[in-house]
Formats: structure tokens, C-alpha cells, sequence
């Protein structure tokens, strides 16, 4: 595997026009894999600016820790440099966010230096499609500090042999007693884009997630993660991970409930199962596991 060592971060804007072109008949023939190279950033620091209006948007606390989920914010436009390369086997537009695992060995300080290294893994079979996995390693130095996990389907063509998988241990979202409700406006989308750089359309605007088969601009996967791990700042340990499946798109605005419960005294089985549905119809949008390491 190819390692190639960047110099600054790309540009969300030039590689968001990138993935549109890669949508249109001017877009060169694709591979057959993903392509097995790895892209790395060193000594980032982290613009305190920026993470306050990510924890504004989020609704974490600032501290002199990050919110677990920012690192691989950071990442995202090494993501999207993975995605939009001309040898990538799908258009990075389209595809669909169905999976997500953080496993953070330790909390990483604001002013610690950080290099990220992003990768994608061979294309698997899906009951829907087929997906891949987007990994990403955060380092201190020589430590990993975290290890992020971000698994996208391409719909169409799926192996109905494969089943979707639950969250390990996760109970049904209505077996979980609600603690929450938060009221989701309808510019959600273009907030978190703004502190995320992800500027997917589906997000963005109604009119231009029609474009793509929703009715309504809907919530970022992460956004609503990020919610959850913020709704329990005070519940985390320090090591731990955090893993969700995104079942149906938020769709903006909407009135959501926020559900949580222990998972037992068990050493093997502790930690805590969380869900987010919508409050009306009980619709699942997310069921998440978090297990201490």
C-alpha cells in the first residue's frame, strides 16, 4: 500500500466541484477497487475557533479535550480526497453513510499535535449494495490515540445473503427509555456543514436533496452522533468505543427522542446502548453502543 504524505489539507470547496464532475458523462472510467493507497497529515493544530463553533453546533462542552468525534472532522477532507480520485469505483455523491465506530484510547488534548492517516478497504457485499469502509488513525507522536471507522453503501446490486447488522448488544430503540427530546431546525444541515466541511447536498438545501430522492434536507449521521456523545459527556470514560448504525434520515426540521440505558454490571457487557428516534412515529434513526476498553 502507497503512502503519500500531503502538505496542507485539501480544499473541501475544489473537491466538492471534483465529486459533482465525477457525477457527469466528463468523468474518467473508474477502478474495479478501491485503490489501496493511504493518505497522511502531520502536526495539525487545532484552530480553537473552529472547535468552538463545532461544540456551539453540537452542543458539547468546551474543555481542554476534543470532542471524540472532531478529529475525524479534521479528517474529512482527506476523505473526500480518497473519494473523488479518479481510480475510486464510485461517485462520492450518492453514496449513503451506514455505520461508524471511534475507538479512543485516550482523551487528546486541544493543543497536542496531530497526524491523521486515512485509508479505504476492499469493496464487501451488502444486502443492499456494496461498501467499503473509510479508516482513520490519529496519532500523537508515535501513540494512536484513536481509530475512527466510516462505513458507506453504494445502493444497487446487493447480496440479499447479507444481513444488516445491529449495533453488538443493542436492544430494540423502543426497549430504551427516552431521557430527551431535541427539536432539530430546518438549517441543521448548513450549520453543521459549515463546521464540518461536509457540504454534501443532501444536507444542504431541500431543493437540492430531492435531487437525490429525499424529500427534505436531512440530518448529517454525524451531526446525530455527535448529539448522543455530547447528550453523555459526563457518562464516558476516558477509553472507550463508540459505535452506531444510522437507520432512516432525519428529516429536517424534525422533533427527535434521545434514549439511553446501562447495559449491566457485567465487565464483558458494560457501558450503555443510546437510540434517537423521531418522537411521533417512533421511526429509528440511529442505535449506538458505547463499551469502556
Amino acid at each position: 500500500m502507497s503512502i503519500e504524505t500531503l502538505q496542507s489539507s485539501p480544499s473541501s470547496g475544489s473537491l466538492y466541484l471534483k465529486a459533482a464532475l465525477g457525477m457527469t458523462p466528463l468523468a474518467r472510467g473508474r477502478g474495479k477497487d478501491v485503490p489501496q493507497r493511504t493518505l497522511q497529515l502531520e502536526n495539525i493544530a487545532v484552530d480553537s475557533a473552529k472547535l468552538a463553533d463545532y461544540c456551539r453546533v453540537t452542543e458539547f462542552t468546551m474543555r481542554d479535550t476534543l470532542p471524540p468525534i472532531y478529529p475525524n472532522t479534521l479528517a474529512f477532507p482527506l476523505h473526500m480526497k480518497v473519494l473523488t480520485a479518479g481510480d475510486f469505483p464510485f461517485p462520492a455523491i450518492g453514496l449513503v453513510h451506514v455505520e461508524n465506530t471511534i475507538t479512543q484510547h485516550r482523551p487528546v488534548k486541544t493543543d497536542e499535535r496531530l497526524t491523521l492517516s486515512v485509508r479505504a478497504t476492499p469493496i464487501a457485499p451488502h444486502a443492499k449494495g456494496r461498501q467499503f469502509t473509510m479508516i482513520t488513525e490519529v496519532s500523537v507522536g508515535d501513540e494512536l490515540v484513536q481509530v475512527a471507522e466510516s462505513t458507506y453503501l453504494k445502493r444497487g446490486g446487493g447480496d440479499k445473503n447479507t444481513a444488516a447488522q445491529r449495533p453488538e448488544g443493542a436492544g430494540a430503540p423502543g426497549e430504551l427509555p427516552q431521557i430527551a427530546e431535541w427539536k432539530l431546525p430546518g438549517d441543521l444541515g448548513r450549520r453543521y456543514a459549515s463546521v464540518s466541511g461536509d457540504r454534501n447536498p443532501i444536507h444542504m438545501y431541500d431543493l437540492t436533496a430531492k435531487a437525490f430522492g429525499f424529500p427534505r434536507a436531512i440530518a448529517h449521521g454525524m451531526w446525530t452522533k455527535a448529539r448522543c456523545l455530547a447528550a453523555l459527556d459526563n457518562r464516558r470514560p476516558d477509553a472507550f468505543k463508540v459505535h452506531v448504525a444510522f437507520r432512516r434520515p432525519v428529516l429536517l426540521p424534525a422533533k427527535v427522542a434521545f434514549a439511553v440505558a446501562e447495559r449491566g454490571d457485567d465487565a464483558d457487557q458494560s457501558g450503555l446502548d443510546f437510540a434517537v428516534r423521531d418522537v411521533k412515529k417512533g421511526t429509528p434513526h440511529l442505535d449506538g453502543t458505547l463499551r469502556p476498553l
